[in-house]
């Protein structure tokens, strides 16, 4: 693989205009038509859209829509992951959600961003770091993962909250930054 596509995975500048992504990200809006506009009573159909969409799907994966993504192709979901309303998931990078998982409403993964630097952004270029999401987390409602963030295992994310850094595993966390409050309880 090489050209912009190959420079988007590797996190290096790429052009969002180039022909190839682009056509990625129009084959992913006409999925994503169809699961937005799919019946709630067809949950097979919801799932077969899921897994053309998806780059690998677990088992018993549920998305209320609606829901929107870049690229699709570029996000891996385990088992019994749900998505509430309203969900966003910018994945010019890798995008990897582990088992047990569950969104809130609104919640927003964001792996692309763009330069700091107003000479670099006026070129157009973009670029993207992926974001991680461990087994069994629970992010509220309306809280957004920047780009490069990995949040641990068993971590709950606050409604609400902003993840600018990583996340340790087993930790409640919350805030603008996100900043860690005490530890997760262990179903105990």
């Amino acid at each position: 693989m090489k050209g912009e596509k190959f420079n988007m995975l590797r996190g290096e500048f790429y052009d969002p205009a180039d022909p190839q992504l682009t056509k990625e990200r129009r084959h992913a809006r006409l999925l994503l038509r169809a699961l937005n506009r799919s019946r709630p009573g067809r949950p097979r159909v919801r799932a077969r859209i899921i897994r053309a969409l998806f780059a690998a799907v677990g088992d018993d994966v549920w998305i209320e829509p609606p829901f929107f993504c870049d690229y699709g192709s570029n996000i891996a979901v385990g088992d019994k992951v749900f998505f509430n309303f309203n969900c966003v998931i910018l994945d010019a990078a890798a995008v990897r959600i582990g088992s047990r998982v569950l969104f809130g409403p609104a919640v927003q993964l964001y792996a692309a961003t763009h330069p700091l630097d107003v000479a670099e952004r006026r070129l157009g270029l973009e670029l993207a770091r992926p974001i991680a999401v461990g087994d069994d987390v629970w992010i509220g409602g309306g809280a957004i993962v920047l780009p490069g963030v990995t949040i641990g295992s068993g971590t709950v994310i606050g409604a609400g909250s902003v993840v600018t850094t990583d996340i340790p595993g087993g930790v409640v966390a919350a805030g603008n930054p996100c900043k860690v409050l005490r530890e997760a309880g262990n179903g105990a």
